[in-house]
């Protein structure tokens, strides 16, 4: 969902932070998004992502090239007009692509934006490099929205190409940090709607304890199918349906059983 933004007010000039000479490829952005974190928000979708998942809806933001160069002074100058109003109704969320293929920039990006804002700062996440930062990385990022693909090693990696563990440490690397989470999993029909390995979904998450604020269950759809095609890419869940809203809602009282809050 998207909605608009009050017109931004007019701002003075938005200077870069001392020694950001840090570029990055951002794919696009939205100023006024409902669903990528709590409020309205400021998302920047950044290029570059190792995955492959099947139900990608964006695969034009797999190659880090797809995107337009940017410097930092870029993205604080797309926040700035909308700074005053996003303090107290919502925030900045870096997603992607997969945000930590470019961590050095976006992490400078993180930092001057709470800087000069003060604004409340998302990660959207696979967290499968969250190794290849520091811990202090992530001093500036206020809530983590991690994406579990699936709670099955094998079947995470035939989902995404990619193996499950790295994901995993990750949710648990932000419970040592006491980090806010999310939890973000897309029911897929055939792939991940089951109630065995939802169970077994619910029971991990539950043990991350009080470190994750909320679940969101996302059902399946076909809207990234057409830009596959353009792609020439072939699309195997051209024949999976989107699940019916009892089938989400029931995959979502598996959470709540385990005391989770779940949308």
């Amino acid at each position: 969902m998207t909605v608009h933004l009050p017109p931004p007010r007019s701002a003075g000039a938005v200077r870069a932070p001392r020694g950001s000479g840090c570029r990055g490829f951002l794919h696009s952005l939205e100023t006024g998004a409902a669903v990528d974190g709590p409020g309205m928000r400021v998302v920047f979708f950044l290029s570059g992502c190792q995955f492959r998942c099947l139900y990608c809806h964006n695969p034009d933001t797999w190659k880090l090239h797809a995107g337009r160069p940017v410097g930092v002074e870029d993205l604080l100058a797309e926040v700035a007009p909308y700074a005053g109003f996003l303090k107290f109704a919502g925030g900045v969320t870096f997603s992607g692509g997969e945000p930590l293929v470019q961590a050095e920039f976006v992490g400078e990006v993180a930092r001057a934006v709470k800087e000069r804002f003060g604004l409340h700062i998302a990660l959207d996440t696979q967290g499968h490099l969250h190794d290849r930062v520091e811990d202090a990385w992530f001093d500036a990022i206020d809530l983590v929205m991690l994406d579990i693909k699936h709670i099955d090693p094998e079947r995470h990696r035939a989902l995404t190409s990619q193996p499950l563990q790295p994901t995993l440490d990750c949710a648990e690397r932000m419970v040592r940090l006491g980090k806010r989470m999310r939890i973000r999993c897309v029911l897929v029909p055939g792939w991940s709607d089951g109630p065995e390995e939802l169970g077994r979904m619910a029971d991990y998450v539950a043990g991350l304890g009080p470190a994750v604020e909320l679940v969101e269950v996302l059902p399946f759809h076909q809207l990234g199918r057409s830009k596959w095609e353009r792609l020439g890419l072939p699309y195997r869940l051209a024949d999976t349906r989107t699940p019916f809203p009892e089938e989400a809602e029931a995959a979502r009282d598996i959470f709540r059983a385990r005391g989770l809050s779940a949308c």
